[in-house]
């Protein structure tokens, strides 16, 4: 394997694979993800020789210190993808999926490591081609006869939502060298590969997607004039201060004309907006003499994401963006790109969609009034 001097940290190889992407220069993104990958292996290979080092295969020792164990399915799956990678084998023709447990993993990483996924309806959808919503305001069961009038009003209440439109691909590049090193280093790797690439635009793609070739975000509006497969952004609502007043009147067209009780609600902020205008409005001394931050006069989750315009915010109900995600359940082997030497490279895929279940479940705010805090610097002399 080619060895890069990897200098730069993870998060500072995500933007560079970021920027590279956003340039077009296909040069760069060759770079990038070369880079990027190759800190993956890294840390997945260093941590598997740890592992296996150290815990000695002991089961309840690995289990209490955090390594994930394989089930196995898991274990059969990854021996024939071991066995056909170092073979050079049909990888695509092996006679075992993968299993959606693994899929399921990766999305626990995903949302531990953004808050925002973890309050979504965020879901597996392995083998779903079509989920079915709400869209109106038909209650799901009533009293009295059952007539033609009232089966066509019901299923008006209802919609068919495509949730494999789109596919999300990504290289995986494998050091056969790497493969002696077992299962568990190569569902280690896998998962690392997946997060990482889905991390890249996920939570762009819920917050702002326009819904051309990608998901449809929180800030786009469900019933405006779509142009060219793009779905406008929602008019904002201004504020400029989080009294309850201010909130109640923000948030009472969540309701849908007090259709819908709302309990709580969720706010995405930019984390520079968090720090400068939410944190210090929503902290408070407490008679004991400690601080209580995101005390808000309404029950709320306040997420950061660098995914939020400066100076705006995302204020809805969590449970009402639908995000689905799922593997094809196979690896591909690509013969046309080999961005290190001695590397087999593979394709990994995952399909999925998101949108707003209702259009009147996110509100587009602009929060640039809220006043801001700021230090000042003086020069000595």
């Amino acid at each position: 394997m080619k060895n890069l001097d990897l200098k730069l940290s993870n998060e500072e190889l995500k933007t560079k694979m970021k920027e590279a992407v956003e340039s077009g220069d296909n040069e760069k993104q060759v770079e990038a993800m070369t880079e990027l990958m190759q800190y993956v292996a890294q840390e997945a290979t260093k941590e598997a020789k740890e592992s296996m080092k150290a815990l000695n295969n002991d089961n309840a020792i690995m289990t209490a210190r955090g390594v994930k164990l394989l089930t196995s399915e898991e274990v059969n799956y990854y021996s024939k993808v071991i066995e056909a990678m170092k073979t050079n084998s049909s990888i695509t023709n092996i006679d075992v999926t993968m299993p959606i447990t693994i899929i399921d993993r990766v999305f626990e990483d995903l949302e531990a490591q953004h808050p925002l996924l973890s309050v979504i309806n965020f879901q597996n959808v392995t083998g779903m081609i079509e989920t079915i919503v709400r869209t109106g305001d038909v209650a799901p069961a009533w009293w009295g006869k059952l007539t033609d009038t009232i089966e066509k009003e019901l299923a008006s209440g209802f919609d068919k939502k495509s949730v494999n439109l789109y596919k999300l691909s990504a290289f995986l590049p494998v050091c056969k060298a790497h493969l002696d090193l077992g299962a568990t280093w190569l569902d280690s790797f896998i998962r690392r590969f997946f997060v990482e690439a889905l991390s890249l635009g996920l939570e762009d793609a819920i917050v702002a997607g326009t819904g051309k070739d990608q998901p449809i975000g929180m800030n786009r509006d469900l019933e405006g004039a779509v142009v060219e497969g793009v779905y406008p952004e929602k008019k904002t609502v201004a504020i400029n201060d989080l009294k309850p007043s201010t909130i109640g009147a923000l948030i009472a067209p969540l309701t849908n004309g007090g259709k819908r009780a709302v309990t709580k609600i969720l706010m995405v902020v930019n984390p520079i907006d968090y720090l400068r205008r939410i944190f210090p409005a929503t902290t408070v001394l407490t008679a004991n003499g400690t601080y209580a931050t995101n005390v808000l006069p309404f029950p709320t989750d306040v997420v950061q994401s660098a995914s939020v315009e400066e100076g705006k915010a995302i204020v809805g109900l969590a449970s009402k963006y639908f995000m689905g995600l799922g593997s094809s359940q196979k690896i591909e082997k690509s013969d046309e790109y080999h961005f290190l030497e001695d590397e087999a490279v593979y394709l990994g895929k995952m399909y999925g969609n998101g949108f707003p279940t209702d259009n009147k479940a996110f509100i587009n705010v602009d929060i640039s009034g809220i006043p801001t805090t700021e230090l000042t610097t003086e020069t000595g002399v």
